[in-house]
């Protein structure tokens, strides 16, 4: 009997902490017995935050005394203003979404990459004449303003001969997107996953796409206020250390984590089919992100979208000291 409990705790310790197990060496004894709780905003069912659902729906939260709460909102920008407001200790959002937050002067610290992807696309209804790039000269093109899609449309039509101001921009949050260019509000939207395989599949032959990020991928991170991280640092090392149980969860069960969040969020399967290549479920904290939000902001400032001049010193908005505990390895950033 005595043995049977035994092999039974084993058991439990593995389904609690097991996956992931490999960057436990260098992590912190988090078992406080305190259970705290923080709240996280995320935009609505994007599948970039997979990490933060996988940790959320296998226990990883929990199992490093955290009560986590998600709120949901229209985009990661969005969810960026909640977190600068108090609305919630932190958010998901991309390198993108922080820009004009940087050059604002607004406080804030990066402290992980979650995910690098190639999600965001634009498409184009032909009956209204779009057929090639070139035809969007003029044409009603609905994004997110301030966010990275804006970036990546930027940056795509000037690889195609074309300029931002060459196009009217409207203002369109993600979930609004299926509405306005099936409505005819716009002609064409920018917009990530699950939106854009939605509207492909609505518009059909009608609709034509392009891949918007030129092989660049976006960096989903996570982010809280200066004042919140230096206040609860043992917070994100349980935060981060159940992120790190949901990346080696992902890596060793994919397919039950494809299920998971499969159902979570309502994905059908010709979308996940899709999708989840596009993805690099991992925490990181590298090099790449600091020069992609120089080359963002550079473009902002080159394009007249800020009255700043100068590109900040991003090493500022960074926080490291929690994942250097946590993934020693993963931290790349020349400082």
């Amino acid at each position: 009997m005595k043995k049977n409990a035994t092999v039974m705790a084993v058991i439990v310790a593995i389904v609690l902490f097991g996956f992931g197990a490999g960057y436990f060496a260098n992590s912190p004894d988090t078992s406080t017995g305190k259970v705290e709780s923080i709240t996280i905003g995320l935009a609505s069912s994007a599948p970039a935050y997979t990490p933060i659902y996988i940790a959320q729906s296998q226990g990883f939260f929990a199992g490093n005394g955290l009560n986590v709460t998600i709120r949901e909102y229209d985009s990661g920008q969005d969810a960026i203003k909640g977190m600068l407001n108090g609305e919630v200790d932190i958010a998901g959002g991309t390198e993108g979404g922080i820009i004009g937050s940087a050059l604002n002067k607004r406080k804030f610290k990066v402290f992980s990459t979650i995910d690098k992807n190639q999600g965001f696309y634009l498409t184009g209804r032909k009956d209204r004449g779009i057929e090639d790039i070139l035809d969007l000269n003029g044409k009603r093109v609905g994004v997110t303003l301030g966010g990275i899609g804006e970036f990546y449309l930027g940056r795509f039509l000037e690889l195609h001969r074309l300029k931002i101001h060459d196009i009217s921009l409207v203002n369109v949050k993600p979930p609004s997107t299926m509405d306005a260019i099936t409505g005819g509000d716009v002609d064409a939207v920018v917009v990530h996953q699950p939106y854009s395989h939605n509207i492909r599949e609505r518009l059909g032959a009608n609709g034509i796409t392009w891949q918007v990020q030129s092989s660049q991928p976006i960096y989903t991170i996570v982010i809280t206020r200066s004042d919140w991280i230096s206040g609860h640092p043992k917070l994100v090392i349980q935060f981060l250390n159940a992120l790190a149980q949901a990346e080696g969860f992902i890596l060793n069960h994919p397919a039950e984590a494809k299920a998971t969040v499969q159902k979570l969020l309502n994905y059908d399967d010709a979308f996940v089919a899709e999708n989840w290549h596009e993805h690099q479920f991992s925490l990181s904290l590298d090099q790449s992100l600091v020069l992609a939000m120089e080359d963002e902001a550079r473009w902002m400032i080159n394009n007249n979208l800020t009255s700043e001049k100068q590109v900040p010193d991003f090493l500022d908005y960074i926080y490291l000291d929690g994942l250097e505990k946590i993934k020693p390895e993963s931290v790349n950033i020349i400082r």
